[in-house]
């Protein structure tokens, strides 16, 4: 049978799309024949308050014109971000050059052979001055695979007029939200109990915030064992309490920060972007918005909140590694860490902002953030992590209906087909 033929209309705008796509990469090409400076794309999340695209300026300014830095944005979520890498790098696509990865995807790419490693006199000036928690989401099988460009943690933020001091462990917190719920006032404790990664943060850093672990060392077996149980009896615990937001099986970092900014929580477990919305959201209750550690599992024990962030790597198929690595240390600068930290929220990852009074004045609770980063847990390295993540937030959704001892053995006997290439989700 003959297909029928597309009308000219369907036709035209695909047609158009693809000229204009031609077009931009025969300039490109184009310009660097004609003498121009090389080209480097830059592949990152999607930042809404221009201060990777600064960078980018920056950087191309700073080079002298031995290159320019092109920004270009990945999707919007962590997903989308890393399918578009991990298809066009196993194409082999040589027009990624720098990237940024997700903290939980170096071991994956370097296993792959899709990064570069950094090595002798560019690792030295990747490492000097570096924390270290954020240092470890970069390493793979002792090599370094990426430059950490942010970092991020979770505070405690709360109400100071429901609570005049911060709670410092889980159960204090608890109390408290049942306290409040019991005269009538808002009480709810916000926390991202949706079956996505912000599920497996939680349960991550409530594991090591208990002393334990997801994975052995080595990463070849799961540990967990009895403090992941107790982490899984606490989420069941809020979420079965007073304190539980109705929507928490459905609540992501951004569903809590509406329902803190919209009066109805006392307490909230979210990253540090939710002081400047709620201080431009709701100016009433900024004034009382306060920010705290991580609440303890233990009152002897510093919690160990699980990081977050970017880190910086480069492609193993870009026709200007040299370059790349160079710009790559640009883009994570301390002028650009400080841009991105005050106009974006985003901490930074040098050790000494921390301890700059210009910087702190313009970013108040670095101490706090810095206090937390130096207790920070890492999320499991494994290539097999987008399996061991998604096995964890499946089988602890709802947070209401967690068995703590059955549940965690299900996680065990999951994470060991993951881990063998057993039952893999794509």
């Amino acid at each position: 049978m003959r297909r029928p033929t597309r009308p000219a209309a369907a036709r035209g705008p695909r047609v158009l799309i693809a000229l204009s796509m031609l077009a931009v990469l025969l300039s490109s090409c184009g310009s660097e024949r004609a003498g121009g400076p090389p080209t480097l794309n830059w592949y990152n999340f999607p930042d809404d308050s221009g201060a990777l695209a600064g960078a980018a300026r920056t950087c191309t300014r700073a080079s002298g014109g031995r290159y320019r830095i092109v920004y270009n944005k990945l999707p919007r979520t962590a997903d989308g971000q890393r399918q578009q890498l991990v298809r066009r790098l196993a194409a082999e696509d040589d027009a990624i050059d720098i990237m940024g990865l997700d903290v939980t995807w170096a071991a994956e790419f370097a296993e792959a052979g899709w990064i570069l490693p950094w090595t002798g006199a560019l690792r030295d000036r990747a490492v000097e001055g570096t924390l270290k928690v954020p240092l470890q989401t970069a390493t793979w099988k002792g090599r370094l695979y990426a430059v950490p460009y942010n970092t991020n943690t979770q505070l405690l933020w709360y109400r100071s007029d429901l609570v005049p001091e911060p709670p410092r462990t889980w159960s204090e917190m608890l109390d408290m939200a049942r306290g409040l719920a019991a005269e009538g006032k808002p009480h709810y404790i916000e926390i991202q109990g949706a079956p996505y990664e912000g599920l497996t943060v939680w349960f991550n850093t409530l594991v090591a915030s208990a002393g334990g672990s997801i994975l052995t060392e080595d990463a070849t077996e799961p540990a967990l064992g009895r403090p992941a149980e107790r982490a899984a009896a606490v989420m069941r615990e809020l979420a079965r309490s007073p304190a539980a937001d109705p929507s928490l099986p459905n609540q992501m970092e951004d569903q809590n920060r509406l329902a803190m900014e919209a009066g109805r929580a006392a307490f909230e477990l979210n990253y540090p972007f939710v002081y400047p919305s709620m201080q431009a959201n709701n100016p009433r209750l900024f004034r009382h918005f306060r920010w705290a550690p991580y609440p303890r599992m233990d009152a002897d024990r510093p919690a160990r909140p699980t990081i977050g962030g970017i880190d910086l790597a480069i492609g193993a198929y870009s026709r200007h590694p040299g370059l790349a690595f160079e710009a790559a240390l640009c883009l994570r600068n301390r002028e650009n860490q400080i841009t991105a930290a005050v106009q974006g929220g985003l901490p930074p990852t040098l050790r000494d902002l921390y301890s700059d009074q210009e910087f702190t004045a313009r970013y108040p609770f670095a101490d706090a953030i810095f206090q937390a980063l130096e207790n920070a847990s890492v999320r499991p390295r494994t290539p097999a992590y987008q399996n061991v993540s998604i096995v964890i937030s499946h089988t602890l959704s709802p947070p209401s209906a967690i068995d703590p001892r059955r549940s965690v053995r299900t996680i065990e006997r999951q994470i060991t087909d993951a881990l063998e290439s057993r039952g893999l989700i794509p």
